[in-house]
């Protein structure tokens, strides 16, 4: 693999550029359990740019099969719960922070922060949503949650329980590829 030379190359990428193949993965795969999109973000090392790195996450989104969104969403707790089940709203004593094992569960609970001290009234809903909603859709709602409040997500989650089947794949994609773009943001600069 080649190495960072140039002064204009990204200072942020330097480890993911350089990290052994095995290291790379595993830090890319916390920012979507996706194989085939883990596969093309870390082959196409080294970037010269965070832009080159993100429009490689989204030209993988865009190839991704429904099996591989399936596999996507798998590594994404439903809203208002962290990876364990558990509400979002109570801290984890065992988070060990921004570098741990756990960092996919820990920008869970940080993307959906909006959730926290939302009234049971929003939760019950959501609750409720995310049932609808698998039932609707077979699997779990997703959103990029950043930024939202718990009454915007779920908003949302009713207005897309409205859509048909092809139109919802869609929002999906575009969501999961908002998800990683982030991720990956905080990859590099972590």
């Amino acid at each position: 693999m080649a190495q960072l030379t140039s002064d204009r190359d990204d200072p942020s990428l330097t480890w993911l550029n350089n990290a052994d193949p095995e290291a790379a993965r595993y830090a890319v795969l916390r920012c979507c359990s996706a194989p085939s999109w883990v596969d093309t973000v870390t082959a196409n090392r080294p970037y010269r740019s965070l832009d080159d790195l993100l429009n490689t996450s989204d030209d993988a989104v865009n190839r991704l099969t429904e099996d591989d969104i399936e596999q996507a969403i798998a590594g994404h707790p439903r809203i208002g719960e962290n990876a364990g089940g558990k509400s979002a709203s109570g801290d984890n004593p065992s988070d060990d922070g921004p570098a741990s094992a756990d960092q996919s569960e820990h920008w869970s609970r940080q993307e959906q922060s909006g959730t926290h001290g939302a009234s049971d009234d929003v939760r019950t809903e959501l609750a409720k949503g995310n049932v609808a909603y698998e039932e609707r859709f077979g699997r779990v709602f997703l959103i990029c949650a950043t930024g939202l409040s718990a009454e915007q997500m779920l908003t949302r989650l009713r207005e897309r329980l409205d859509n048909d089947p092809d139109t919802e794949r869609a929002v999906v994609r575009e969501e999961l590829r908002k998800i990683n773009r982030l991720r990956l943001e905080k990859l590099v600069r972590s």
